[in-house]
């Protein structure tokens, strides 16, 4: 590494260790590398923060922002749950593993980790609870299931993956799928291997065909929202983008005209939070970009490639580093920020290892999404902190458990390609 990059690490550092948000923090390194370190006008920077928010594509974020924020104003999320509810709960420890396949189902629309903490923890927390599942259990599921939202599709990290490395949006969401199931099971198997000897747990009688019927006619316009996105973009009917969009009329329309449960007051303030979240996540993809692009002037990617290839030949080893290295990342910057600023270094070193960008992609947004839920800065560990009255600390060995059924599944994913790449290729999206 130059002396230039030792400075402008130091500066970035220090604003984050002082608290400085990181949109903030990347903006004032980029501003004094550009100043000091580029023989650059200024104004490319102004340019560069312009055209990083010109991008149609950004449109799909502010409307599954908006998608979610819609269910967890009105009813959908509680008859997702009543849905999951209703395939398990008659199991030993059914209630939990409806929490887990509630935050896959949740996931399947909103795109977001903080979403379907906020929607479904503060709701499953106290129904564990009162039937008598141990705090632990009930905190660490609530605080590591919603991972599932990023890694589900359509997952917000993945659009921006796509955008800085042009792999095919649909391609990439369908890699989404096999890892979230394979997390689902996983985590409902450790349940039932938890409860299932436990008597004091309330278990509710295996329902009746008549009631699973009924409780499949209350959520069925919930469960259709998720048919809609998948078939819509899946069969061509529209692109993601557009499936965005009619995701967001289709919820407006269930919540006001069919549940009844939102007025036109409640419209305004749904459209007024979807609009301030997607402009804070603008504010770190214009910073991000801006800091990206100093360092490919600097090129820093370049020379961060060859390094590492001088220093590691084997494609084991690289995936084993970069896991690593992810992780621990994942512990102090947002997935979104991480996505936006490592991507560009990161995707010159995958050809010489001959790695699937898709591959990586996944890769990627799985470890950082383990991020949420990790100290010192897992935004999951805070909010359910906040929500049970409970410190980080207790918060995070709770998750402990869970944590490590997810990294589990993440190391056997990065090693078995085929796994997650058979569906893309299947449908025509990966050569």
């Amino acid at each position: 590494m130059e002396t230039t990059d030792f400075i402008i690490m130091a500066v970035l550092l220090g604003c984050l260790t002082t608290y400085v948000p990181v949109f903030l923090s990347l903006f004032i390194a980029s501003v004094v590398g550009f100043m000091f370190f580029l023989n650059m006008p200024l104004e490319l920077m102004a340019q560069t923060l312009f055209r990083s928010l010109d991008n149609f594509s950004l449109i799909v974020v502010l409307f599954f922002v908006l998608c979610g924020n819609i269910m967890t104003k009105g009813k959908m999320v509680e008859k997702l749950i009543s849905f999951a509810n209703s395939m398990v709960s008659w199991l030993p420890g059914g209630l939990g593993m409806a929490g887990v396949i509630g935050c896959g189902l949740f996931g399947a629309i909103s795109g977001s980790t903080v979403a379907t903490v906020v929607a479904l923890g503060g709701f499953m927390i106290p129904a564990l609870l009162r039937n008598k599942y141990d705090e632990s259990y009930a905190i660490g599921l609530m605080t590591t299931s919603p991972n599932l939202g990023v890694i589900i599709p359509p997952s917000i990290s993945m659009i921006f993956y796509s955008m800085i490395s042009n792999v095919s949006l649909e391609g990439l969401f369908l890699t989404g799928f096999v890892p979230g199931f394979i997390i689902i099971v996983c985590v409902s198997f450790y349940t039932w291997i938890l409860y299932r000897n436990r008597k004091d747990i309330n278990r509710l009688p295996r329902p009746q065909f008549s009631q699973l019927l009924s409780i499949f006619k209350e959520g069925f316009w919930a469960i259709m929202l998720i048919v809609i996105i998948f078939g819509g973009i899946f069969s061509g009917a529209f692109t993601a983008n557009e499936a965005a969009v009619v995701a967001s009329v289709y919820a407006f329309f269930v919540e006001l005209v069919i549940y009844r449960s939102m007025n036109f007051a409640d419209v305004k303030e749904v459209t007024i939070s979807s609009a301030v979240t997607t402009a804070t996540l603008l504010l770190i993809v214009a910073s991000a970009t801006v800091f990206g692009r100093y360092l490919t002037f600097e090129n820093v990617p370049s020379r961060v490639a060859e390094l590492v290839v001088a220093s590691i030949q084997s494609p084991i080893v690289f995936l084993l580093a970069m896991n690593i290295l992810l992780l621990v990342i994942g512990m102090f910057m947002d997935i979104i920020s991480a996505t936006l600023i490592l991507g560009p270094v990161f995707l010159p070193l995958l050809g010489p290892f001959n790695i699937d960008p898709m591959h990586f992609g996944l890769i990627m947004t799985v470890n950082l999404a383990i991020g949420y839920c990790t100290p010192p800065m897992g935004v999951s560990l805070f909010v359910v902190g906040a929500m049970t009255k409970r410190d980080i600390i207790f918060v995070t060995k709770s998750s402990l458990p869970f944590i490590a059924i997810q990294i589990s599944v993440l190391l056997f994913l990065t090693y078995f390609p085929d796994l997650v790449l058979w569906l893309p290729r299947l449908l025509g999206y990966h050569s």
